[in-house]
């Protein structure tokens, strides 16, 4: 009845070792490999190990809105300055409120670090401007000649007339409209701007047909517009004071007066008329390189309800001459550009001309994430250096040697010759466990800070638990009566059992640190969650294998001294099987 039974491997088989430390290996080679590849050899570290800036900035009450700091709103700023830090690419930026109208900002030191200064305050309140007027803006700055200004022409294409830049051909002169450097594009291509009738840049009500809903400003009309047009004469758009007032106590419905640069790096003023499409109309926004010209430019896609506004403004600019068939987009107060427009245009637009790369992609970051609800005055700039993490890390590293000293002494003393299984396996867990948290930086941004470094240290006893409780159950097994080789395997199941309940234990309590928690505690309970998965790989595919394949040398099979399973240490009982064969019925009956 036996031979059913054969050729059928038990529970607990031994298997093929080779193959799982094989796996193991690989991973491993893998792993450092994709470390020299990336040219990532050490670990991104947190801004309390690598230094890094702190940025306070209050919040300030937006025109028309005294009530606008508030909860909802401060938090609601929190998550877009924290989406804009992220977008580049930053790693471990906190951001968080400090009292009621105050965020803190600690940016780490790194590649990116100067571009996230510079957006996290910036407000990006985009609008979509007629243009009314426009002159030089500086008084050294001679008059603008006449030269051509940028249109709207397909998205990606040139318009008519300079098939490079988009610019319309040089005999539609536009004196009053100067080039912006900077023009719109969309999905339909215009003719060639029409020329303008007057070669005069001074604002006059006069210079050309105004649109009825946006009239040219009168200075006989009210005190209000002769008021604005006093503005516009004596502005000097140079004078960084008188420049950075502008958008005080502005509205979006208000009339205005504004500055920007030309492509040839020249101050304009303008008058703008109320805006007609802000940035919440804007769904996304990035930047990107035009293949075909090779420059870099600003794509925008607008919600359904911005399509129809920006549709709607452009085809009443479409009728107007120059330079009131021109908007104006205006950022924070300041003129990004001001294209003419030939054509309506709808959905999608492209703001191209003298983009870098970096001022591309800040633009797209800004605009996509959307603008901050409030306005933010830079309060103070601090460098935060990593002399004081250092030092902690250094007192962190020295208490974790010791503490792994402590536990490597134990193992010897107490196991012998199964430490150095142990001692092994704490190796791999240690290379893999470097080589992921180096690879991690620049896949997912994660930086090493001292409550992560505190993280690994907590792993190191939590991997040595999984060791001792495989070997108490080897050592049981030895203790019942059984050699070493079906002892390994049979103790396996169990201690398997346990380790998986404790690891789960252990990664179900980091996944709830890391949810309801923010900052550096994350990091702790990311870190925790990452090894104590590894110490289920190490144990699995490392431990378990070598236990298998040393079971099979004679220094443990015979149960050495110093090999940590000696049977007789262990106070073995006679094997089950031995005392069963030479007991004797007593019954002669049963004889």
């Amino acid at each position: 009845m036996a031979a059913p039974n054969r050729g059928r491997r038990p529970t607990g088989s031994q298997g093929k070792p080779g193959r799982a430390l094989a796996l193991i290996l690989i991973a491993m080679v893998a792993l450092t490999g994709g470390m020299f590849w990336a040219g990532q050899l050490t670990p991104r570290l947190g801004i309390d190990l690598a230094g890094g800036t702190t940025i306070t900035l209050q919040a300030k009450n937006q025109p028309g809105a005294p009530n606008a700091i508030n909860e909802t709103n401060m938090n609601t700023a929190v998550g877009i300055i924290e989406r804009r830090v992220n977008g580049l690419g930053v790693s471990e930026a906190e951001v968080q409120t400090q009292g009621n109208s105050n965020i803190i900002v600690n940016i780490p030191k790194g590649t990116n670090s100067q571009q996230a200064r510079e957006q996290v305050g910036t407000t990006a309140q985009l609008y979509f401007r007629p243009v009314l007027t426009v002159a030089a803006g500086a008084p050294d700055q001679e008059q603008p000649a006449a030269s051509p200004s940028p249109s709207a022409s397909e998205s990606g294409k040139p318009a008519d007339g300079d098939k490079a830049t988009g610019k319309p051909e040089a005999g539609s002169p536009s004196p009053s409209a100067t080039t912006q450097g900077r023009a719109v594009t969309e999905g339909l291509k215009a003719p060639a701007a029409s020329p303008s009738p007057s070669g005069s840049g001074e604002p006059k009500a006069s210079e050309s047909p105004a649109p009825s809903d946006t009239p040219a400003p009168d200075p006989s009309a009210d005190p209000a517009t002769a008021a604005l047009q006093k503005k516009f004469t004596e502005l000097n758009c140079a004078d960084d004071k008188a420049r950075g007032a502008l958008g005080d106590n502005v509205k979006p419905s208000d009339t205005t007066v504004a500055c920007g640069k030309n492509s040839a790096d020249q101050w304009e003023k303008y008058i703008l008329g109320p805006a007609e499409v802000d940035g919440k109309d804007v769904d996304d926004a990035k930047g990107e390189l035009d293949q075909q010209r090779g420059l870099w430019k600003v794509t925008m896609e607008f919600t359904d309800k911005g399509a129809k506004k920006f549709s709607t403004i452009t085809s009443r600019l479409s009728q107007q001459q120059p330079p009131m068939n021109q908007f104006a987009i205006v950022l924070d107060s300041e003129v990004v550009s001001a294209p003419q427009v030939n054509q309506t245009l709808s959905a999608s637009a492209e703001i191209t001309g003298d983009f870098t790369q970096e001022s591309a992609q800040n633009l797209g970051n800004i605009l996509s994430y959307g603008a901050l609800p409030l306005t933010f005055e830079e309060q103070s700039v601090t460098t935060v250096t990593a002399a004081l993490g250092g030092e902690q890390l250094e007192a962190g590293l020295i208490a974790g040697a010791i503490g792994l000293a402590l536990v490597i002494v134990y193992l010897v003393v107490y196991y012998r010759g199964l430490s150095l299984i142990a001692i092994l396996s704490l190796l791999v867990s240690a290379v893999l466990t470097y080589t992921l948290m180096a690879l991690l930086g620049p896949a997912i941004g994660f930086a090493l800070n001292l409550p992560a470094v505190c993280g690994a240290i907590v792993a190191i006893g939590i991997t040595a638990d999984s060791f001792i409780v495989y070997f108490e159950r080897i050592r049981d097994e030895i203790r019942e009566g059984r050699t070493l080789r079906p002892a390994v395997e049979r103790a396996w199941p169990r201690a398997r059992r346990t380790i998986l309940v404790s690891d789960f234990v252990s990664f179900l309590s980091a996944v709830v640190l890391f949810v309801v928690t923010v900052g550096k505690v994350q990091g702790f309970a990311f870190t925790l969650g990452l090894t104590t998965l590894l110490d289920v790989v190490v144990v699995f595919f490392f431990t378990k294998p070598v236990m298998t394949i040393l079971a099979r040398r004679k220094f443990f099979a015979d149960g050495h001294p110093w090999s940590g399973l000696d049977p007789k240490r262990l106070g073995a009982k006679p094997p089950l099987r031995r005392s069963r064969r030479t007991s004797v019925p007593t019954d002669p009956k049963e004889a």
